[in-house]
């Protein structure tokens, strides 16, 4: 795809940000949110990530944002502090264009240089082959699938844990 630009997401972002999430959360199983955070909370979400570290970037197409991608804290315990998890949303009219692996390569890259260690991706339904195959595209390996543990639109829905190492990843000390 020409016209694509990943670059660092800031507040100018949060409205497509949210707009994006939103239909996300009404429509798909990608995330067990129920009712779409507002762009306030969103902000707050951005900003806190932002303030600790975190990679958060925006795939723009033709000056407009499509999807946006972060890493933020896997677990808040201070054991976990070089472990990310990754989050990944593509506008629907953008799917399947190859904005999602732009997006995770830069992540990937960018929690690393940062001196993260490992990256954990959790997808939400273990039907959502497009999710799994992009984290495995990017160097993720499947963990394994935690059953029946979110119930969205009526039905019980599975996480698929994925997860791949960053830099000297276990190798050394941090």
């Amino acid at each position: 795809m020409t016209n694509v630009t990943i670059r660092a997401a800031g507040a100018g972002d949060i409205a497509a940000i949210t707009r994006i999430y939103a239909q996300a959360v009404r429509h798909g199983t990608a995330t067990f949110e129920i009712e779409p955070p507002d762009e306030a909370e969103m902000a707050r979400r951005q900003q806190g990530l932002l303030a600790n570290g975190y990679p958060y970037l925006v795939a723009e197409v033709a000056g407009a944002v499509a999807g946006y991608a972060y890493a933020g804290p896997y677990r808040e315990r201070p054991g976990y502090r070089w472990t990310v998890e990754d989050t990944v949303y593509i506008a629907p009219q953008f799917h399947r264009l190859g904005l999602g692996r732009l997006l995770i390569t830069r992540l990937v890259a960018d929690a690393a240089a940062r001196g993260f260690r490992q990256m954990i991706g959790i997808v939400g339904d273990s039907t959502n082959a497009a999710s799994i195959a992009l984290h495995a595209s990017a160097g993720f390996r499947r963990i394994g699938t935690l059953q029946s543990v979110g119930f969205k639109h009526g039905r019980w829905i599975d996480s698929v844990l994925m997860q791949r190492a960053l830099g000297d990843a276990d190798t050394t000390p941090p």
